[in-house]
């Protein structure tokens, strides 16, 4: 297949790409910034779209336009560049913030999107990615929780005071993480472009979702340190305002979708996810 890629650069569309062009797909970078020229999706089979403004930031306002903005305008712009030659597929990445935070509830892709600011943002989002349905392209929407991968993601942000023996659970600890290995997210993709039935909403997640505290646990025992100070709430907030709640809001959201497709995931447990993304850190590092 010839698979076009937007947020190439990125933490998870490196790895994408990567897996693309080792299974013998064709890989073309796009960027949205500035539109896109006529043609630039010519002989596409398949769009995997994973660009817009990093989440984690001080929500100002301006951040708050950047991040709705680039995710509503930018996937409109490429829908609109798919009308003249259709892709066969959009894989069109969303996030587990389209939920909210609902305590202990379980999450399937039924679930509605929470009247917050990340809800609206992610539903807005799948609602531009879903307008490509009429012009015949099947639409997969994901809705991706914590990537745990090497050298990028949550974990380069986490990894340095765990290490250090200064990590510890946020907040009560007791709020859900939704997470999901980097090469269980890629293995999705690659299911999603290649199974012709498959369209709708997937939460991009690990069938295990762990409590914060059971993460802190598992993450300190993986790098043999103790982790005893917790990071209060207050001080969350008062460190990143509002982007505090990304940290602290509870997703319990199980893939129903991608295992009623018949995924298999290949890291379903935070233990050995995490030892294995540590062990792929050292050997690249």
């Amino acid at each position: 297949m010839n698979v076009a890629i937007t947020g190439a650069s990125g933490f998870i569309g490196r790895a994408v790409a990567e897996n693309l062009r080792g299974s013998g797909h064709i890989v073309r970078a796009v960027s949205l910034r500035g539109g896109l020229p006529p043609g630039a999706l010519a002989g596409i089979n398949a769009v995997v779209h994973l660009a817009g403004e990093p989440v984690a930031q001080r929500w100002t306002a301006a951040a708050r336009e950047r991040i709705m903005s680039s995710r509503v305008k930018g996937t409109r712009t490429l829908v609109a560049a798919m009308r003249d030659q259709p892709p066969q597929v959009l894989i069109s990445a969303s996030a587990v913030g389209y939920y909210g935070s609902r305590g202990d509830e379980i999450l399937t892709e039924s679930a509605p999107p929470a009247d917050d600011f990340l809800g609206r943002v992610a539903a807005a989002w799948e609602e531009e990615a879903q307008a490509a349905e009429p012009l015949g392209i099947r639409v997969a929407r994901l809705r991706i929780g914590v990537v745990l991968g090497p050298n990028g993601g949550a974990l380069a942000r986490m990894l340095p005071p765990f290490r250090l023996g200064v990590g510890g659970r946020l907040g009560s600890g007791r709020q859900w993480m939704s997470w999901i290995h980097i090469q269980d997210l890629v293995a999705l993709i690659a299911l999603l472009m290649r199974e012709s039935t498959v369209r709708g909403a997937f939460n991009a997640t690990s069938p295990f979702p762990v409590t914060n505290r059971e993460f802190t646990r598992a993450l300190a025992e993986a790098v043999h340190r103790p982790a005893i100070l917790p990071v209060p709430a207050f001080a969350l907030k008062w460190m990143l305002g509002e982007m505090s709640q990304v940290l602290l809001a509870s997703q319990r959201a199980i893939p129903d979708a991608a295992q009623r497709a018949g995924f298999v995931f290949q890291h379903p447990d935070i233990f050995a996810a995490l030892v294995s993304v540590i062990e792929s850190t050292h050997a690249r590092g």
